[in-house]
């Protein structure tokens, strides 16, 4: 990661906790001692999207979830995630959801409302970012915790991708923010924060499947290049790596060298979720990633 990656990664963190405050290009060029211009150009290098385009997309997607999350006024939600008036508020909302901020409320939500704010609210700073290169000396590994666990069945939305390794990244800052906007607009409740899978490996290249999952069954085909898909219960070996995400692949081959150890045979994808938000903790060492790969039985197959 350079220092200047660095630096916006840190000024995300810093504006997003500003939930009221004045946000503007010129107070942002401020907190990090840059020019308005090269802000806004490395800004857009980083997150995929111009600084205001940013700002207005965090503060309507948590003003969203608030909406339903809660019984405050309109007004006292607008004012609260940093609109200057209700009727900005009122104009950006039906503008990003297609539906007043009104409309939206008396919908409702599918699912549990609580777990669907707190999703958006930890998920909405940076989920264009998750698997972004970190350029940096590498360090020692750190030993990981393996453990088998039994998943529930899980919803959810994906997107599908064939790519390859190095292109993982740009296909999830493509798919994860769709899927995001998706389930927001369409009153599905999110149930927890973004996830990979990996239905297809090769040496050359890969699928990917990037998603969020729903506390239910979507009822209607999404459409546009996005899948409602069920992913079984089952046993998992389930390890959090930590650290960036370059090194997944080394937890991912300790995983693979433990399963063989015990005796055990892999029985599905895996798949990866990002617990941690890049927009919200800047530095990669915090990063948390959940990766849990199904397993069964050798015996099984004797």
């Amino acid at each position: 990661m350079t220092s200047r990656t660095r630096d916006i990664l840190r000024l995300l963190a810093a504006v997003n906790g500003r939930r009221r405050e004045d946000v503007s290009l010129a107070v942002m060029a401020a907190l990090v001692h840059r020019s308005r211009f090269d802000l806004h150009r490395r800004f857009r290098q980083v997150t995929g999207e111009t600084p205001k385009a940013y700002t207005s997309r965090v503060r309507l997607a948590r003003a969203a979830a608030e909406l339903l999350a809660t019984n405050r006024l309109i007004s006292q939600v607008a004012s609260a995630n940093g609109f200057a008036s209700h009727e900005v508020f009122a104009r950006s909302f039906t503008r990003h959801f297609g539906v007043s901020s009104r409309a939206y409320r008396a919908r409702g939500l599918q699912g549990d409302v609580r777990i669907h704010a707190d999703t958006v609210d930890l998920v909405a700073p940076c989920v264009g970012l998750y698997r972004m290169t970190i350029s940096e000396q590498r360090k020692a590994s750190v030993p990981v915790d393996i453990v088998v666990k039994e998943l529930p069945a899980i919803h959810a939305l994906v997107m599908r991708r064939r790519t390859t390794r190095d292109g993982i990244a740009a296909a999830l800052s493509e798919c994860l923010p769709t899927v995001f906007a998706y389930a927001q607009r369409h009153g599905l409740a999110m149930a927890g924060p973004p996830f990979a899978r990996y239905p297809e490996v090769s040496m050359g290249s890969l699928v990917l499947e990037a998603g969020v999952t729903i506390a239910a069954p979507a009822p209607e085909d999404p459409g546009g290049g996005i899948e409602a898909i069920t992913i079984p219960a089952g046993a998992a070996a389930v390890v959090i790596h930590k650290g960036p995400y370059d090194r997944l692949q080394e937890t991912y081959q300790e995983i693979e060298a433990w399963i063989r150890d015990e005796g055990l045979l892999i029985a599905g994808p895996p798949r990866e979720t990002y617990l941690t938000d890049p927009g919200e903790y800047p530095d990669p060492a915090t990063w948390e990633t959940e990766i849990a790969q199904p397993v069964r039985s050798g015996a099984a197959q004797a």
